[in-house]
């Protein structure tokens, strides 16, 4: 086995899922190969990418001649494949509490966050591209259910009551994280996880755009507990490293918000 042998990243901008594998690697330390393609441009559906990746979904990896996709399985893998610290706990009870809150993140606070995010944002960056080209683009994605979302989205087909749904739900889970981070330093206990990795990159913008998405705010006043977890996210120099890779940028300065204060 090449045991120096790069994995190759292929991802979007550095948040969201894309980010998820991205800050893991960094916090592992590994050296990987860096492949931006702009989902807006919608790169992910080219005939390049589905003969490396035929979901045509981002981001994904290949490591020694292996493909590996879906961002919390590439998490788990570069952790147990990497040298570096541990990203997940030895103990089964504590691991299990990890992966709890990978599952509640993935499966209940993701779809809704993304679905406000790419109705207010994604759906209108791209609106403006020619009809048929955009047509054509949608024809092109492999997955039904992302040509499905991808409709939605560039036509403005979310209905008033699946993003109030949404909404209500990323208020939900935006006051369970605060509950939780009352008594915890990380959100599965207090070690720093993969769970804390996967959160950031749905929590971190909440801040600064709650108003906008017309969510609950994430605020000194309301949810402090979690203002200071940010803070600790936001002090971590893996954070930085994987901005760097953004080329629409980020549009927070991390300086600012690790030394943000908290009374």
């Amino acid at each position: 086995m090449n045991m120096t042998e790069k994995p190759v990243l292929y991802h979007w901008e550095p948040n969201a899922n894309s980010g998820k594998p991205m800050l893991a690697l960094e916090e592992k330390g590994v050296a990987y190969e860096s492949v931006y393609l702009d989902m807006l441009e919608f790169d992910q559906h080219q005939p390049e990418y589905l003969a490396i990746n035929p979901m045509g979904t981002i981001p994904a990896m290949v490591h020694e001649g292996r493909l590996l996709n879906e961002s919390t399985a590439i998490m788990e893998y570069v952790d147990a494949r990497f040298d570096g610290p541990a990203l997940r706990p030895s103990d089964p009870a504590k691991r299990w509490k990890v992966r709890w809150w990978m599952k509640y993140c993935d499966q209940y606070y993701a779809p809704c966050a993304s679905m406000v995010a790419w109705d207010l944002f994604t759906g209108p960056a791209v609106r403006g591209k020619d009809p048929e080209e955009l047509r054509a683009r949608i024809d092109a994605i492999p997955l039904k259910e992302r040509r499905i979302a991808w409709s939605k989205a560039i036509y403005g087909l979310f209905s008033a009551e699946e993003l109030a749904e949404s909404r209500r739900r990323v208020g939900v889970a935006s006051l369970l994280f605060e509950r939780n981070l009352e008594s915890n330093e990380w959100i599965a206990g207090d070690e720093f996880s993969l769970a804390d990795i996967n959160a950031f990159n749905l929590v971190y913008i909440l801040p600064h755009m709650a108003d906008t998405m017309q969510l609950p705010s994430v605020s000194l006043d309301r949810t402090p507990a979690t203002m200071g977890w940010l803070r600790r996210m936001y002090q971590r120099p893996s954070i930085r490293q994987t901005w760097e890779h953004s080329r629409g940028g980020m549009h927070i300065d991390i300086e600012a918000e690790a030394n943000r204060q908290l009374a």
